[in-house]
């Protein structure tokens, strides 16, 4: 099996992991609870990518507005699309993300940064280097935070945990249809 088959393949524990994040967020009103870390805010907002079928076949539905206007993209997990793609904020120890995550890959989109107390102007060699590393970190722990969230998700999933968990993402998509 090659590459481009084994991540085609592989590609609904993307897809499963954004569904869980975003019924996760909404169980406590945005707030996450990460083990060892404390809690954390998880908001998905404005957009979101869903898709349905493969191939020639395959269909999106782009859904976009301020977070309580996605009921669309609920009721499209209630018609069996699957979350490919959202923006996402994360807020944790004073600093916030925004990012675009596309499922398949797991890969991080248009990354806005926290805004650090650097002077970008500076044009003493010491502080832009300092600045950039700073940069880098901040990137390194959006990265390390996904990671532990996703490693809490496959615990999850790998387990029979899944299946009560599964029944209370259903109940929870379940209730697009009624609203």
């Amino acid at each position: 099996m090659d590459l481009v088959d084994l991540i085609a393949e592989k590609r609904f524990l993307g897809q499963e992991f954004l569904t869980w994040l975003w019924w996760k967020s909404e169980e406590r009103g945005g707030v996450v609870a990460l083990p060892g870390e404390g809690d954390i805010v998880i908001v998905f907002e404005k957009h979101m990518l869903l898709e349905y079928g493969e191939g020639d076949t395959n269909e999106k539905l782009i859904c976009r507005g301020l977070q309580t206007e996605l009921q669309e993209a609920r009721t499209g997990l209630t018609m069996g699309k699957k979350l490919e793609q959202a923006r996402i904020q994360l807020t944790y120890n004073d600093y916030e993300w925004n990012f675009t995550m596309a499922a398949a890959l797991m890969e991080f989109r248009n990354v806005k940064l926290p805004k650090t107390a650097g002077t970008e102007n500076s044009n003493d060699p010491e502080e832009r280097e300092g600045m950039l590393l700073e940069r880098i970190h901040l990137f390194e722990e959006l990265i390390r935070i996904f990671l532990e969230l996703y490693r809490v998700f496959i615990k999850v999933r790998v387990t029979d945990a899944w299946r009560d968990e599964l029944l209370k993402i259903r109940e929870w998509v379940a209730l697009a249809k009624r609203a």
